[in-house]
């Protein structure tokens, strides 16, 4: 293991260790979001991107008994994804691929996966971009190698029929977010907006699309993640717990 990678445990699961390190990113909260708004059952095929050190599906794995695919672009990131999921033995429940999310139709039929799940690039890439001097660190947080049509594109082709795409983004995008996975015929079917605090505008937004599905869409009650002196919020830390 490189001396500058870190074990810590996976806040909130007992047991499960998840490797970082400080000079790339650690996982954030929006991790934990994702796998308790996706709707489980046992047997699915899941596929998640940009799946970074592969928070999203250890968690899953404590939640479903399905399978659960991660796919990360950047090798270092990969490694520390594949250590956390060695020291978890979690080998025959979780499957890593080091590759371009762009040329998954390249290895996967059509109609493939049940459920994608995605904590994306929130950022474009345009000249007034505050990009970090750490590659790593830009890649993951801005649209550099990846782009939110790209994300529409191949889940719209890998996706059986309706099943979701689950991600987690900002919501001063969600008009153009909404815009793009309709283009692709993935339908919003259910919204949460994620507010920091309960007087402050939300911040990110937790959206289930469904392939081909109908229309209609139901918005779900606000997540708040802290209370007014910083601690987390009583919903929070149940979905910290295991």
């Amino acid at each position: 293991m490189n001396v500058k990678n870190v074990i810590n445990d996976l806040v909130g699961y007992d047991g499960l260790k998840i490797v970082q390190n400080n000079e790339y990113f650690n996982f954030s909260l929006e991790s934990v979001m994702i796998p308790r708004f996706c709707v489980l059952r046992d047997n699915m095929r899941i596929l998640d991107l940009c799946t970074g050190n592969a928070p999203i599906p250890m968690i899953l794995s404590t939640i479903t008994k399905s399978n659960i695919l991660g796919v990360e672009i950047q090798k270092e990131i990969y490694d520390l994804a594949s250590e956390s999921v060695k020291i978890n033995n979690l080998q025959d429940r979780i499957e890593l691929l080091n590759m371009d999310v762009k040329d998954l139709d390249k290895v996967f039929e059509t109609d493939t996966f049940d459920l994608i799940t995605c904590n994306p690039p929130y950022f474009k890439v345009c000249e007034t971009s505050n990009l970090n001097d750490n590659m790593v660190k830009s890649i993951a947080r801005h649209e550099i190698l990846l782009n939110l049509e790209d994300i529409c594109r191949i889940s719209r082709k890998l996706l059986k029929n309706n099943g979701s795409l689950v991600l987690v983004h900002r919501t001063d995008r969600l008009v153009e977010i909404i815009n793009m996975l309709t283009k692709y015929n993935l339908q919003p079917k259910r919204i949460r907006f994620v507010y920091p605090k309960t007087k402050e505008n939300s911040n990110l937004v937790l959206i289930d699309a469904k392939k081909n599905g109908k229309v209609g869409l139901k918005v779900l009650e606000p997540l708040i993640c802290h209370n007014s002196d910083g601690s987390y919020t009583e919903e929070i830390n149940r979905m910290l717990e295991r």
